[in-house]
C-alpha cells in the first residue's frame, strides 16, 4: 500500500505584467510517496522553483490543491502555516547567498531553532547545533566561522543543517548543487541521500541538469513553459525517453567516452513566451516531430502511455 506524503492537484501560479498573465506553473499534478525523490527537471524558466516556492507557500499559489499528509495546505490560515513548515523546509540553490553574512555558523543553524521556540534553553540549544554539525559533515571549529570564511560544499551544508533543525518529513531541493564543483557535488549528493535513509526524508530535487538526478531520483518530472510533459520513474524516462523534449535534453547530456557516438537533437524555433499561453503544445515551435493541424489543436493531456509513464504529446498518446 502506498503511502502518498505530498499530492498536487491542478496547480497554478500566474504573473500579472504589462503584457497579460505570465504562466509560470500552469495546472500540474503528481503525488509523491514518503521516503521517496521526485526530481523535477526543465530548462531555466520553465517554472520548476516556482512550483516548489508555491507547494511551500513561498508564493502563494494561484489556484490547485496541494495535499501535504492529507491535509489541504493551501486553504491553512498564517498561523497555522507557519506550523506545519515546522514539516516542509527548502535547501536553496545559492549557498552564499541564502545566508546572512552577520551571523556565524553557530547562529545560522540555531536561528530556525529559537524562532519556532523547538528548544528554549540555551545549553540545550548549543547541543543541538553541534549534533546538526555533525550530521551534515561540519567539524566542530567551523562553530563561529563566517559563511564569507567557507567554501560553496561547507555553505550549502550550513542550508542543509538549517532545513534539518526543524525534523521536516518534507525538504525541496532548489537546484543545491548547481553552484558547485563536481566534486562537491558528488559529496553533497552522497549526503543528501545518506540523510534520506536515515531521517525517513521526502525530496523535491529540482535541477535543469538530468545527469545529476539519473541515480538520485526515483521519479522524474520534466517541465516544458509550466507544465509537466512526461513523467517516469528514473530508469524508465533514461532508458525510454518518449517526449521530443526529453529525447532533446537527454542527447545533452556529455558522455566521457571519445568512441561513444550520440545523436545530439537540436532544438530550432523561437520559445513560445510564457504570457498568455496559446491553446496549443507548449513545445510544438521548436518540436521536430510537430504537425501542425494535431499539436496546434490544443494543450495535449498528461496521458499515461505504460505503467506509471504519463507523457503529454499527442504524436505519441494516440
Amino acid at each position: 500500500m502506498s503511502d502518498t506524503i505530498l499530492d498536487v492537484r491542478h496547480l497554478k501560479k500566474y504573473f500579472k505584467t504589462g503584457k497579460g498573465m505570465l504562466h509560470a506553473v500552469d495546472d500540474i499534478s503528481f503525488t509523491i510517496e514518503r521516503g521517496k525523490t521526485l526530481g523535477l527537471v526543465g530548462e531555466s524558466g520553465c517554472g520548476k522553483s516556482t512550483t516548489g516556492r508555491a507547494i511551500l507557500r513561498l508564493i502563494e499559489p494561484t489556484s490547485g490543491e496541494v495535499f501535504f499528509e492529507g491535509k489541504d495546505i493551501v486553504k491553512l490560515s498564517g498561523g497555522e502555516m507557519r506550523k506545519k513548515r515546522k514539516d516542509m523546509q527548502i535547501i536553496f540553490q545559492d549557498p552564499f547567498s541564502s545566508l546572512d553574512p552577520k551571523k556565524t555558523v553557530s547562529q545560522a543553524i540555531s536561528e530556525p531553532i529559537r524562532i519556532a521556540k523547538i528548544l528554549k534553553n540555551k545549553r540545550d540549544i548549543e547541543d543541538r547545533v553541534m549534533e546538526l554539525m555533525d550530521t551534515v559533515g561540519l567539524a566542530e571549529r567551523l562553530v563561529n566561522t563566517y559563511p564569507h570564511e567557507l567554501d560553496g560544499g561547507r555553505r550549502q551544508r550550513i542550508g542543509i543543517a538549517r532545513a534539518l533543525a526543524m525534523e521536516p518529513k518534507l525538504i525541496i531541493c532548489d537546484e543545491p548543487v548547481s553552484a558547485l564543483d563536481v566534486s562537491i557535488q558528488a559529496q553533497i549528493l552522497n549526503l543528501m541521500d545518506d540523510l534520506q535513509d536515515k531521517l525517513d526524508l521526502t525530496y523535491i530535487f529540482i535541477t535543469h541538469d538530468l545527469a545529476v538526478v539519473n541515480h538520485f531520483a526515483d521519479e522524474i518530472a520534466v517541465m516544458y513553459l509550466g507544465g509537466i510533459v512526461e513523467k517516469a520513474p528514473s530508469e524508465e524516462l533514461f532508458t525510454n525517453p518518449i517526449h521530443p523534449y526529453t529525447r532533446a535534453l537527454l542527447s545533452a547530456i556529455p558522455v566521457p567516452d571519445l568512441d561513444h557516438k550520440r545523436q545530439r537533437i537540436s532544438l530550432k524555433g523561437e520559445i513560445t513566451s510564457p504570457v498568455n499561453l496559446p491553446n496549443e503544445c507548449r513545445f510544438a515551435n521548436r518540436c521536430y516531430e510537430c504537425v501542425d493541424k494535431t499539436c496546434r489543436a490544443g494543450i495535449p493531456p498528461l496521458v499515461e502511455v505504460s505503467p506509471n509513464h504519463f507523457v503529454a504529446c499527442y504524436m505519441h498518446t494516440k
